[in-house]
């Protein structure tokens, strides 16, 4: 059961990274939690392992939706260029940051962020500004810093925070959420290296993992969301985007409570 719990993970969240540039990860982590609790993993440990095994999936994912989304000219490389540098840097500092918090409180956090990118779905429209100048080099890297530090301490591939910043930068949506795409990439392999090397010498990990990456959750969930995450591309240009876009907030919100609560012990 172990092994279908990371296929049905993979593809619910490799259909939602294509969709919505956004939710790989958010669906992966909680996922991830729930799926090494219930195998007793060891509980110390349980939120590190998702969060690293979840960003080295979404390699995988990242590299299926951007070349999706750059077919259809969605990827801004020029912006992408001037964010990547800051985004390695961030994610980085973040797997740093990530291995010194404890396990509970990670999970805490995590719910945290997964509530407030619910709320920002479901509430809150990205609102396109076109034709205004893009920001300084400056400013992208800076912002890149930023959101790959968050994106790899949530285990995610940032797009909850690129695709708002790249709309106030002046992008359309299609073009944001398509660089979005392409912003995860640097993001989840700065981040799975990060929390693979931090975890080497830690104490508890079960066996079939390197650092906090587990690799069979890896390669099955890496397989089958590469593939969704294809078909989720192709579905963002049919089907209703503000629809699906409030299911996929009521489930966050679900999800996210579900790790506060766990994280603070009430569940």
């Amino acid at each position: 059961m172990l092994y279908v719990w990371f296929v049905i993970a993979g593809a619910f969240a490799g259909v939602c990274a294509g969709l919505f540039g956004v939710g790989g990860g958010m669906i992966i982590v909680p996922a991830l939690v729930w799926i090494f609790a219930a195998n007793n993993f060891p509980p110390e440990v349980v939120t590190h392992l998702a969060i690293g095994t979840s960003l080295a999936t979404i390699v995988v994912t990242s590299i299926s939706s951007m070349t999706a989304h750059n077919k259809r000219g969605g990827v801004r490389w020029d912006v992408w260029r001037k964010m990547g540098l800051g985004l390695i840097i961030g994610s980085l500092i973040g797997a740093g940051v990530a291995e010194s918090i404890d396990g509970k409180a990670l999970q805490a956090i995590i719910g945290v962020g997964a509530l407030l990118v619910a709320i920002n779905m479901l509430f809150f429209a990205n609102k396109e500004q076109l034709g205004k100048p893009l920001p300084s080099t400056g400013m992208q890297f800076g912002a890149g810093t930023g959101i790959g530090l968050a994106s790899s301490i949530f285990g995610i591939g940032g797009g909850s925070l690129t695709v708002p910043f790249l709309n106030w930068a002046g992008l359309t949506m299609k073009q944001s959420v398509g660089t979005a795409a392409a912003c995860g990439l640097p993001i989840a392999v700065a981040g799975a290296l990060g929390f693979a090397w931090f975890g080497q010498n830690v104490e508890n990990l079960p066996e079939g993992t390197i650092g906090f990456v587990h690799i069979s959750g890896f390669l099955c969930i890496s397989v089958v969301s590469f593939i969704m995450a294809k078909v989720g591309a192709k579905l963002a240009y049919k089907l209703p985007a503000a629809t699906l876009k409030r299911a996929f907030g009521v489930l966050l919100l679900f999800a996210g409570g579900q790790l506060l609560l766990s994280g603070l012990g009430v569940l």
